[in-house]
């Protein structure tokens, strides 16, 4: 062969190796990122998102973004649920992280987003001015962290959970995506977490293909349902932090930007059409949970309306998921008409420059944060909450203020956005459907490629839902007894303490769960858990209001002092990680549904009404709280004559003010409050100035049975021990070893002293008390720096008997050895013995029990 041969044979073969490896590049999958708010339209986006083919879209990362409809713990756990029966638990999750913003603007590793930008300082410690918006309870995060009890109900439970410390970051988690290649970014919730990532790592910038955006509204109004008074104009996404949403849209580098806002998802509402197809059509386990999910959200609202066509509910995120793969695949969108707009995000209002208290970004500043502009669009007024007396407008039912709104505008402050403006009809004109995204999304989650493997009835062939009750007959009951806790974790070894109880002496008739505690209303499923491990499932379980006495439904008032991050509300939401260890209950939160109002989760009140009319002749209650007094003050001040059936009340909190300090770690300028009687003041002033015959076991004796050697050695010295003794004994370990690690947990000690309510209740004398008699006063609702203080005043006449002492010894070994007595044991001591249980028939796993105690 010729030189020239030779070349020409080279350059066929070089032009051959660059085209197959331009058509390997062409085929390589699209990456994708996902945030999400977990709420119910975010579950229907994944399920959609998860369901194309990976060869073509590959989700690479989930994070959560932590501050609107979902609180941190319980979403993360929903999430990997979701990934685990969908056989995606290679996906990464990131969620929360304890880094800080500092007041000079240096933005630290790892912050959480639990807090919007303006409010996030250097702890996850803040208040709730958007998120007030979302309710707290039934129709809000109560309803979202436990999809209204469906995600219990149907999901099956893989080996992934949130543990602290371990717990991947949503920065760390984003990141380490962009920085492994291009991706485009769905954002599905409020912005936080992708501004903080574009204002730390800009250079990541680059390998951001497309933002696709699910909110905001431009010519539409606005869905701020709770507060429309104050803003009619912003949606719920932007809403949730305007200033990240500014950055995202505005100073994100040039990143092309995809704005699927009201204006569109408004054409796409869940209509009776589709919902009886989606009904009709659940070929898939996740065509099932897309529907239940759908049909738990809506079940009121349909009731109400008599139609889907006017719930209000439509297909936000979901819609926007399609819109993003359908411009992932190019040319013109399948699903929705997009033009360009140039917008912009308001997050303050006029006049601008006017420094009134609500801006900390300009507000006591001598240079603005974040190198913002003196009088320029970020300096003006910005909303403080849903009854800002600002943005009302007297005599209307809309108010001024524009915080979060999606604004046509011309300028420098303008950015040229692509923006979905309506669905596109369907194609296919015989289908009942009228949207080519209805038809898609059903065809999606009816494939058989991708399909989730199991639900958790079909994960374990043997499953099988048994509720334990104990047979009293021919038993002797003991007094009647009510526990109300908060559910830190101090709270659940009282309650396992409680439930092996001699049944003589103690008869636990209810549990109580206060709202707005050291955990959110999502955990009481934590409640039903430890008593079916216990065998309890007869006990009622009560939930309570989520904000303090006196104080509004949206709101988050002294309940802003319990971090966020670790060592606070996604720590307790999940039990420090151990939650998921514990058999699975079938009981459950169950949102209201008026077909069977027996299943709906009943009130605190509801079951304290149950319970005084089950007493026998001569009967009282004796209660123990161990959190906020918020239950027992609402019972008292509906139940005129409940003081009539209250024998005892024992009280764990409080602090009678002194030389020692109070607890309240959170709020330095308040030095002698309890964290009890901070989160509700005026509920503890209404208990404990009432005539109740009340002992108060306070901070100063709690903490003399605080510590973790105490209890570990006192528990290790057992010969014999019991599924509780051990559950019991993993998590005070897991607590001595965060608070050694980490200085976020250097508070744990204060809940281990939670315990000594309930022993000293049923032990009494044998503790050896001292018990004194004081005229105290409690300070409610005057200053956050006095707020659930305790003061000794010798002309009260209000005598409170206050636990002074005890023996530490005889309480650490009589803690010790009711935990490990086998008396009143678990039935299912864990969800690993219940996994057991579940994989084999029930003769055959009787029988190898059997053989095993041979």
């Amino acid at each position: 062969m010729s030189a020239r041969a030779r070349a020409a044979a080279a350059a066929v073969l070089l032009f051959v190796a660059v085209a197959a490896g331009g058509v390997a590049a062409a085929a390589a999958p699209r990456r994708l990122i996902v945030d999400t708010d977990m709420d119910t339209d975010d579950v229907l986006a994944l399920l959609y998102v998860l369901k194309h083919n990976r060869s073509e879209f590959d989700v690479k990362a989930i994070t959560v973004n932590a501050n609107e409809w979902s609180d941190a713990g319980h979403a993360a756990n929903h999430l990997y649920d979701i990934l685990h029966m969908m056989g995606r638990d290679d996906i990464a999750v990131g969620v929360g992280g304890d880094g800080g913003i500092s007041d000079a603007g240096d933005i630290h590793h790892d912050v959480g987003g639990y807090l919007p930008l303006i409010d996030q300082g250097m702890s996850t410690v803040g208040g709730c001015r958007y998120r007030q918006a979302v309710p707290p309870g039934r129709g809000g995060r109560l309803d979202i962290d436990t999809n209204c009890g469906e995600r219990r109900g149907f999901l099956p439970q893989g080996p992934r959970r949130y543990r602290p410390l371990r717990q991947p970051t949503a920065q760390r988690v984003m990141s380490d995506a962009l920085a492994a290649g291009p991706a485009t970014v769905l954002l599905l919730g409020a912005h936080t977490n992708l501004a903080l990532l574009l204002m730390t790592h800009p250079d990541l910038a680059r390998n951001v293909e497309r933002v696709v955006v699910s909110g905001g509204a431009v010519r539409a109004a606005g869905n701020l349902f709770t507060a429309s008074a104050a803003n009619p104009a912003a949606e719920f996404n932007f809403f949730g932090d305007p200033f990240a949403a500014h950055r995202v849209l505005l100073r994100s580098g040039g990143v092309p930007v995809t704005l699927v806002p009201l204006d569109a998802t408004n054409t796409v509402p869940v209509t009776d059409e589709f919902y009886a197809e989606l009904r009709r059509r659940q070929g898939t386990h996740e065509a099932r949970y897309a529907f239940r999910s759908l049909d738990a959200v809506l079940a009121r609202h349909v009731r109400r309306s008599g139609s889907h066509n006017d719930t209000g509910y439509y297909m936000w995120d979901s819609f926007a998921a399609g819109v993003a793969i359908s411009s992932m695949r190019g040319g013109g969108n399948e699903f929705a008409e997009l033009e360009y707009m140039n917008i912009t995000v308001v997050t303050s209002n006029r006049p601008y420059g006017v420094r009134d208290g609500s801006n900390p970004f300009f507000d006591g500043r001598a240079t603005p944060k974040f190198g913002l502009e003196e009088g320029g669009v970020h300096s003006g007024h910005v909303q403080t909450g849903i009854r800002d007396a600002f943005c009302l407008v007297s005599g209307s039912n809309k108010g001024r203020c524009e915080d979060g709104y999606t604004k046509e505008v011309s300028g420098p402050e303008a950015v040229r956005v692509h923006v979905a403006t309506t669905a596109k009809p369907n194609t296919d004109k015989s289908s009942p459907l009228d949207k080519e995204f209805y038809k898609n999304f059903l065809e999606v989650l009816n494939l058989p490629e991708n399909s989730g493997r199991f639900n958790i009835s079909t994960q374990f062939p043997y499953y099988r839902e048994v509720l334990y009750k104990p047979d009293f007959r021919n038993v002797s009951r003991g007094k009647p007894v009510i526990f109300d806790m908060d559910m830190s974790p101090g709270d659940f070894v009282s309650l396992i303490y409680l439930l092996k109880g001699p049944r003589d002496v103690i008869d636990l008739k209810a549990v109580l769960v206060n709202g707005n505690g050291w955990a959110n209303s999502a955990s009481i499923d934590i409640v039903y858990d430890v008593l079916h491990m216990m065998g309890r499932d007869d006990i009622p379980v009560g939930l309570g209001n989520t904000t303090a006495l006196g104080n509004p439904t949206l709101g988050c008032k002294n309940s802003y002092a319990i971090p966020h991050g670790s060592g606070g509300f996604i720590d307790s939401d999940t039990l420090y990680g151990l939650a998921r260890s514990l058999p699975r209950s079938p009981r459950r939160y169950m949102s209201e549904d008026l077909d069977h109002p027996e299943r709906r989760q009943p009130h605190a009140y509801d079951v304290w009404q149950t319970v005084r009319k089950q007493l026998g002749p001569g009967e009282k209650i004796t209660v123990l709280t161990s959190g906020p007094l918020t239950n027992l003050a609402n019972i008292s001040l509906s139940d005129m004559d409940a003081s009539s059936v209250i024998e005892r009340v024992y009280v764990v909190g409080g602090h009678i003010r002194g030389h020692e300090k109070g607890n309240v770690f959170t709020v330095p300028s308040n030095k002698y409050a309890e964290f009890n009687m901070f989160l509700d003041p005026l509920a503890a002033k209404t208990v404990l100035e009432s005539s109740l015959n009340i002992t108060l076991i306070p901070l100063s004796v709690q903490r003399k049975v605080a510590s973790f050697e105490g209890v570990l050695e006192a528990l290790e010295q057992r010969t014999k021990h019991t599924p509780e003794s051990r559950f019991v004994h993993g998590l005070i370990s897991l607590l001595q070893e965060l608070q050694r690690k980490q200085k976020l947990y250097h508070h744990m000690d204060i809940f281990l002293g939670e315990v000594l309510g309930a022993v000293y209740m049923v032990q009494g004398s044998d503790l050896e008390p001292s018990v004194e008699v004081k005229p105290v006063i409690i300070v409610a609702n005057t200053t956050e720096s006095t707020d659930g203080q305790i003061l000794v005043r010798r002309n009260s006449a209000n005598l409170l008997k206050i636990l002074h002492n005890l023996n530490d010894g005889v309480y650490y070994n009589h803690l010790a050895n009711s935990l490990a007595n086998d008396k009143q044991s678990a039935v299912v001591g864990s969800f690993e013995e219940q996994k057991a249980i579940w994989s084999r028939p029930q003769k055959q796993f009787m029988a190898d029990i059997a053989k095993d105690m041979k």
